[in-house]
């Protein structure tokens, strides 16, 4: 029943989205709506009771001789089928007669709620994670039978369709509060935007607080980056105004301030002496203090990654699929914001590369980082994602009736000269906008260049204008990209595929999820036991359906389901900076 059971869950988790979602339509809408997607739900319990035969003649054909415990009782997966078509259809008849479970009354209803709109989030990552499992085992299915591969390719195109059209469903029903979302998005962003510039521009340098942070970590430009992303986050909740030491920064010896507009207005030299930090309290008295790098921070703070202000977090947690990310975009915003010269050679580019989209960025990170820091992933494992995202887009369209099918257009970067040349040759129906000689200056000999930095700058303000991501996070740069490409959309916590590693920022606390399900391990795996309210210290997501982490409870390291846990967001006493109300 297990391979029955993926199928079937995967239509189960589209009718709860259904259900859960209709409260927040307009009465209108939500009758328009209900009885067309559930006909969609019951419809597709019949398509996948076809392809659970096709399924079954092909397992069967496999191990009749060599696997028998392989082989699912026909009547019983049938029988599950048919019991979860009566399901669905007792949610068609349930709404029909305005009395689904757990219904709203929308005139007492105040619209999109926190609770609401994380179990949405949920919901649309389930049907990831189930798609990740029905793949690997479709894998295992072909590598023991090359014989049925052809028939378990076609199998798994046609329901990759119905999983991008589940999707697109739930995008659908939830972009029914997109004037809620962006309204939101924007007065969260100028809020925190305001604190900053209020912390920012002290009105008497000489008494300010300040947190001197020198720009000489001996690593690339992402990390850099990040480097002082961590410096003003403890700056802004330490309540100092950030100092940038730059000067000979090995990227450009004129410093920070040559590329970028000033942290500050009104305070760019710290007041006397700066002391070593010795931790919060042991410097509280201190006028100006100098943080070391993360790595070698001694009482650390709490006001790192991936901790999120606990003042923001009932309006955060409504708004975005990961605040953390959120967090640090908010602060790299600031910090990246290009002096007029890089505005205009970066709209220039934007022009002459004819720059559009819709557009997928792909990064791939190649040089020092393979064999070392991550290994190497050939150029079609990104364009498997790139492809997926296209295929879902154009099918948007043909349900909006437009008629074309999109330009599929690639923004290709690496510090590898010969990527961009191979992925044109390879994909001739894409049209790929990159640079090689970016990608040169980006080689070991030059990369710590004027010419390695703008294209550095370049390679990241593009990936960040994309509209999805494909690349590996654990590439700093990727990771950048995607945090600024936060401060652009009211929530952009999914657009992206990483071929390695969850996202993480070095230094960062530590990243626990809560098990909402249980998990009994099978036997003769690598799975750890779980109950429900476990906290699981995750170690990263496999994209096959688990991940690994230490359950806390156990201290048990192992696989677990990726569905059966949700994330747990570390909330943090940042100020609230009520004084930057009055300016």
């Amino acid at each position: 029943m297990r391979r029955t059971s993926i199928l079937v869950v995967g239509v189960l988790i589209w009718c709860t989205a259904l259900i859960l979602l209709f409260h927040s339509q307009e009465p209108n809408a939500q009758e328009r709506s209900k009885e067309q997607q559930l006909d969609k739900a019951v419809l597709a319990i019949e398509e996948l009771q076809n392809q659970n035969k096709l399924l079954q003649k092909m397992i069967q054909h496999f191990t009749k001789e060599k696997r028998p415990d392989l082989v699912e009782s026909k009547e019983s997966s049938d029988a599950a089928l048919i019991k979860m078509k009566s399901k669905l259809q007792a949610c068609l008849d349930m709404t029909q007669n305005g009395k689904t479970a757990g219904q709203v009354n929308k005139e007492n209803s105040p619209g999109a709620t926190k609770e609401h709109e994380i179990l949405v989030r949920k919901i649309k990552n389930n049907l990831f994670e189930l798609w990740y499992t029905f793949e690997r085992e479709m894998n295992e299915i072909k590598s023991r039978s090359t014989a049925e591969a052809e028939n378990i390719d076609g199998m798994m195109a046609r329901l990759a369709t119905q999983q991008q059209a589940a999707l697109i469903d739930v995008e659908d029903l939830n972009a029914l509060n997109n004037e809620w979302r962006s309204k939101e998005a924007k007065e969260l962003q100028d809020l925190v935007q305001k604190r900053i510039r209020y912390l920012q521009n002290p009105k008497d340098c000489s008494k300010a607080r300040q947190l001197v942070c020198n720009l000489n970590k001996g690593c690339g430009f992402g990390c850099q980056v990040h480097h002082l992303a961590y410096c003003f986050m403890v700056a802004y909740g330490t309540q100092r105004t950030l100092i940038i030491r730059s000067k000979n920064w090995r990227y450009n010896s004129e410093g920070w301030e040559a590329v970028y507009l000033p942290a500050s207005e009104t305070c760019r030299v710290a007041t006397g002496e700066a002391i070593n930090w010795n931790g919060e309290q042991a410097t509280k008295d201190i006028q100006t203090v100098s943080l070391p790098i993360v790595d070698g921070i001694i009482n650390a703070p709490p006001y790192l990654p991936l901790g999120i202000p606990e003042d923001l977090a009932p309006r955060l947690l409504g708004l975005h699929g990961n605040p953390s990310v959120w967090w640090v975009g908010q602060f790299l915003g600031y910090l990246m914001r290009p002096q007029p010269w890089l505005q205009e050679d970066l709209d220039g580019v934007e022009k002459q590369s004819n720059f559009q989209h819709p557009i997928v960025g792909v990064h791939v990170r190649r040089t020092d980082k393979v064999g070392t820091e991550a290994a190497f992933h050939a150029i079609e494992e990104y364009m498997k994602h790139v492809i997926a995202w296209y295929d879902k887009y154009d099918l948007r369209m043909s349900k909006e009736k437009s008629g074309e099918k999109a330009t599929r257009r690639v923004y290709l970067a690496s510090d590898d000269t010969s990527v961009l040349p191979e992925a044109r040759k390879m994909y001739p129906d894409y049209v790929f906008l990159g640079d090689t000689a970016i990608a040169d200056s980006a080689s070991l000999r030059s990369r710590y260049s004027k010419g390695s930095l703008r294209g550095v700058i370049v390679d990241i303000h593009f990936l960040s204008k994309c509209d999805y991501l494909s690349c590996t996070f654990s590439s700093q740069v990727c990771r950048v990209a995607y945090e600024l490409m936060q401060t652009l959309h009211p929530d952009a916590s999914a657009k992206f595929h990483s071929l390695d590693d969850i996202y993480y920022y070095g230094g960062q606390t530590g990243h626990e999820q809560q098990a909402v399900y249980g998990h009994e391990a099978r036997s003769d795996t690598k799975e750890i036991n779980m109950e429900v309210g476990d906290v699981v210290g995750i170690a990263g997501n496999h994209w096959d359906g688990y991940s690994k982490g230490i359950d806390k409870r156990t201290r048990k390291v192992g696989l677990y389901p990726s569905y059966k846990v949700k994330e747990i967001f570390k909330l943090v006493k940042y100020p609230t900076y009520p004084e930057a109300n009055a300016t």
